[in-house]
């Protein structure tokens, strides 16, 4: 299965909550931390609502 690395590069301050939201569900906790998750059409859908606050690699 296709994995792609996540980075938080914005911060959550002040950003709306299903945003946030979809930051916390990647497992994202703080700025400039970094996971691998499965590129799952559940995961892109989060990636691809809060873009603005990610940067994403292919893996």
């Amino acid at each position: 299965m296709k994995q792609v690395k996540v980075t938080l590069v914005r911060s959550l301050a002040k950003k709306l909550q299903n945003h946030q939201a979809c930051v916390r569900g990647l497992g994202l906790r703080r700025m400039h931390q970094t996971v691998v998750i499965a590129a799952t059409p559940e995961n892109m859908g989060m990636v691809r609502k809060a873009s603005y606050l990610l940067k994403v690699e292919e893996v």
